[in-house]
């Protein structure tokens, strides 16, 4: 099986901790050269010195917010006129918080959209271009088992993370034809600080204490626990391998068993 990435840019979003950080990690230990993205440049450094080296890979970073479309535009294009191939996208960013759907006002939901799918539209339209010259490109997207079974809770972050859903789709349709596919992988509970908040909300909203809401969520996983970051991050590596030349289209549920759909 060709897993090997040598040669092959990989351009991470939002990967200095969690399932993002998890990502490029695999990938640089497939051979691939890493360009991080994310806001704080401290922890960018400290994330760059994580990464293997062993095939004489050159990783970068990028500074830039999300929460800024325009920073994130000057951003990338600054660096593309520096690393124009990139060969390997992956769209990683934090869910907004949660609360009740219809309690979520028009601006959370803007937000929310900018964030994820106008800021995965500008990535895709810079990249593109230079993984149809190469014959081969690879975009994943890290969204949630949301999009197979919407969870209670997470109003926005279900309506989001759906619309990316089928952004990705659309995406595999139209460049499939030129060795590009796009796919997803669908988290579900995961060791990050986004799991850490998801049980503080829940156990303020019911009065239980994080431990007890833990072990509730675990009992619903067929595998009896949460999944790690670096259990996503494979599949994450895998999909962006020469091996996966044929998978396109999917949403993969990396949740241990937990989505109930087929």
């Amino acid at each position: 099986m060709n897993l090997d990435l040598t040669g092959k840019t990989a351009l991470v979003c939002g990967s200095t901790q969690g399932i993002g950080l998890a990502s490029a990690i695999e990938l640089a230990l497939l051979g691939a050269n890493v360009t991080l993205v994310a806001r704080n440049e401290e922890k960018l450094r400290e994330a760059v010195d994580t990464l293997d080296t062993s095939a004489g890979q050159l990783h970068r970073y990028v500074v830039a917010d999300f929460a800024d479309h325009e920073n994130v535009k000057e951003a990338i294009e600054n660096y593309l006129r520096l690393v124009p191939d990139v060969h390997i996208l992956v769209n990683n960013t934090g869910g907004p918080s949660g609360g009740p759907i219809i309690e979520a006002d028009t601006e959370q939901f803007l937000k929310t959209f900018q964030m994820h799918v106008v800021n995965n539209q500008f990535l895709a339209q810079a990249v593109v271009p230079s993984m149809k010259r190469a014959g081969y490109g690879r975009i994943v997207n890290i969204i949630s088992t949301s999009v197979k079974q919407p969870i209670v809770g997470l109003g926005v972050s279900n309506t989001i993370r759906g619309a990316v859903a089928s952004w990705s789709k659309t995406l595999s349709l139209e460049l499939g034809q030129f060795g590009i596919t796009s796919n997803n992988v669908l988290p579900g509970y995961t060791v990050t600080s986004r799991l850490d908040a998801v049980l503080e909300m829940r156990s303020k909203n019911s009065g239980k204490s994080k431990e007890e809401v833990a072990r509730e969520l675990q009992s619903s996983i067929p595998i009896r626990r949460f999944s790690e970051a670096k259990e996503v991050a494979a599949a994450v590596a895998f999909l962006c391998s020469p091996a996966a030349a044929s998978i396109n289209g999917i949403n993969l549920p990396v949740d241990g068993g937990r989505t109930e759909s087929m």
